[in-house]
C-alpha cells in the first residue's frame, strides 16, 4: 500500500499498517530535512484520561473532550467521528511510547499546567524522528521529493498514484497530504488581495494538488475553503515554516494600531488561548493585514518572550516613524488612551484596570502606557492550517458527490480534519486526529487491499535511512 504525506498522520498509518503485515511505501513531497510537516512545530496533543497520568495532571473525561470540541466548532464535528478521536485518543500515550517517542512528565520543565494534553519530549521534531524510525525498522520505505497529483481510479477503486517519479500502482492507500493552504494561488482564489499579507506558519509543500484534483473529480468536501486558523505572528517571520515560535502574545499588555495609529479592538477583551485566532483573524481585516502591538518598558518586560527583539524608541513619536505609523496617528491615540485610563476601585489587580468613554474600549488590563523607553512588534496573520479538506466516511474512506466512497482510498489528517474542526480549534487537537485517524486509515487499508499488492516500482529519488544510535546517548 501507500501512503502519502510525511506528517503524524502518514507516519501513524504507515507504522500500523507495516506491523499487520502490508508492504508500506511513504511518498512524501517535502525533502528529508523537512520530513514532518507541521507536526515538526507541535509540541502537545490532546488526550482523554480518567485520572492523572505520568504525562498529565488530574483527570480529562471523555465528556469533556467531546464538549470542548463541540464548543470551539459551534457544534459543526461530525458526531462518529468526534466520538472516535475521543475514545481512541485514550491510547494516544500508551502508542507513542512503545513507538520510541518520549513525552514530558509535567515536573519536567517549565511547562504550563495541561489536564488535556501531554507534552513531546523535544517537542514535535523529536517525535517525527522517533515515528520516522519506527516506521523505517518495520519496513517501510520512506521516499523523499515525491509529490503525489492525482489517482488512478477503476470505478470506485483506486489502482494506482501519479507522483512526480511516475505512476505507482498499490493495493490501497492512505492520503495524509494535508490541505491546500500553502499554495499562494488558493489562498488568493479565496481571500483575494489580503493573501499577500498572510505567513505560512508551516511546511511550504501543503500546496493541494491531490486535494483539488479529487475534488475536480467528484470527492465530497467537507469545511469551508475560505476558513483559515489564523494567529497573529510577528511580521518579519519567514514566509514559510516560522512554526509556534513566531507567535506573538502580549496584547492585553499594550495597544494594538494599524498603520494609521488608530486602535480597532479592545485588547483586554481576550486573555485565554483564543486570543490568537482572534487576533490572526483581526489582522487578516487590517490595511496591509499588518498592525503593531506597542508596550512602554513595564509592558514589555511583562510580555511573553518573542522570537524577534522589538523595535524600540525613546519617545512615540519616534517609534512611529521606525515603525512606518503615521506619528500624529499614533501621538494622538496615545493622548485618548492615556487619558481614558481608570484604575480599579477595590483592587490593584492588573485585570481591573478599564478606560472609560474610550471607543473601541479597552475593559481590562488598561494601564497607563507612559514609561519609556516605548516598544512595538509589527504582526500579520499567520496562516496554520485550513478548515477545508476532503469530507470522509466513519472508516475514512474517501467520499464522493454522488453518495459512494472509493473502495480502498482513505484520508487521514489535516486533509480531512475539517470534517471534524470546520471551524474553531482548541490546544493539542491536530496532531490528535492526525494520529488517530492515521492509525485507523492505516488498518483499514490493510483490510481494503485483501492481498498483497503488485511490487512497487523503484523510485528515481533517494529514500530515507534510519537515524543511527548516537553513542553518547539520547539528549534531554
Amino acid at each position: 500500500m501507500l501512503v502519502i504525506g510525511g506528517g503524524a498522520a502518514a507516519l501513524a498509518a504507515a507504522i500500523d499498517a507495516a506491523a499487520a503485515g502490508a508492504s508500506v511505501r511513504l511518498l512524501d513531497a517535502a525533502p528529508p530535512a523537512l520530513l514532518g510537516g507541521n507536526t515538526r512545530h507541535s509540541r502537545n496533543f490532546r488526550c482523554s484520561h480518567d485520572a492523572p497520568t505520568p504525562w498529565t495532571p488530574d483527570a480529562y473525561p471523555p465528556a469533556q473532550f467531546r464538549a470542548d470540541v463541540l464548543r470551539a466548532t459551534g457544534g459543526g464535528a461530525d458526531p462518529v467521528l468526534l466520538e472516535a478521536l475521543v475514545q481512541q485518543s485514550r491510547a494516544l500515550p500508551d502508542w507513542l511510547l512503545a513507538q520510541g517517542v518520549a513525552l514530558q512528565r509535567p515536573a519536567q520543565g517549565p511547562l504550563p499546567y495541561s489536564r488535556r494534553t501531554a507534552f513531546f519530549l523535544g517537542g514535535g521534531m523529536a517525535a517525527v524522528r522517533a515515528l520516522a524510525d519506527r516506521a523505517l525498522a518495520l519496513g517501510v520505505d520512506m521516499v523523499p521529493g515525491c509529490a503525489a497529483h492525482a489517482l488512478v481510479l477503476r470505478g470506485r477503486r483506486m489502482t494506482a498514484v501519479v507522483t512526480d517519479q511516475g505512476s505507482m500502482s498499490a493495493g490501497a492507500c492512505v492520503l495524509a497530504c494535508g490541505g491546500a493552504h500553502a499554495d499562494p494561488a488558493w489562498l488568493a482564489r479565496h481571500w483575494g488581495a489580503a493573501a499577500r499579507g498572510f505567513v505560512n506558519r508551516g511546511t511550504p509543500h501543503v500546496r493541494g494538488e491531490l486535494l483539488q484534483w479529487l475534488l475536480a473529480q467528484g470527492a465530497a468536501a467537507a469545511g469551508d475553503p475560505a476558513g483559515l486558523y489564523l494567529v497573529a505572528v510577528d511580521a518579519r517571520s519567514p514566509a514559510h515554516d516560522g512554526g509556534i515560535v513566531t507567535r506573538i502574545r502580549g496584547m492585553p499588555l499594550g495597544v494594538v494600531v494599524d498603520r494609521q495609529g488608530r486602535r480597532r479592538h479592545d485588547e483586554g477583551a481576550d486573555t485565554a488561548s483564543t486570543r490568537y485566532s482572534r487576533w490572526g483573524q483581526r489582522l487578516a481585516a487590517y490595511p496591509e493585514q499588518t498592525g503593531w502591538l506597542v508596550l512602554d518598558d513595564p509592558g514589555l518586560r511583562a510580555a511573553p518572550a518573542a522570537l524577534y527583539p522589538p523595535l524600540r524608541a525613546p519617545d512615540i513619536a519616534s517609534l512611529a516613524v521606525l515603525c512606518g505609523i503615521d506619528p500624529a496617528g499614533l501621538e494622538a491615540t496615545f493622548t485618548a488612551y492615556n487619558a481614558a485610563v481608570r484604575a480599579p476601585a477595590q483592587s490593584d489587580a492588573a485585570a481591573g484596570w478599564r478606560t472609560a468613554c474610550l471607543d473601541p474600549p479597552k475593559s481590562a488590563y488598561a494601564r497607563p502606557i507612559l514609561e519609556p523607553p516605548f516598544a512595538a512588534y509589527p504582526m500579520r496573520p499567520g496562516v496554520t492550517f485550513a478548515h477545508h479538506g476532503i469530507a470522509v466516511d466513519a472508516c475514512t474512506r474517501v467520499r464522493w458527490t454522488d453518495g459512494t466512497v472509493l473502495e480502498n482510498a482513505f484520508a487521514a489528517g489535516m486533509l480531512m480534519a475539517a470534517n471534524l474542526i470546520p471551524q474553531g480549534y482548541v490546544s493539542g487537537l491536530a496532531v490528535s486526529i492526525s494520529l488517530v485517524f492515521g492509525r485507523i486509515a492505516g488498518r483499514a487499508a490493510v483490510q481494503a487491499a485483501g492481498r498483497p499488492a503488485a511490487p512497487l516500482p523503484e523510485p528515481d529519488q533517494g529514500h530515507f535511512e534510519r537515524a543511527e544510535p548516537d553513542p553518547a546517548g539520547p539528549v534531554t
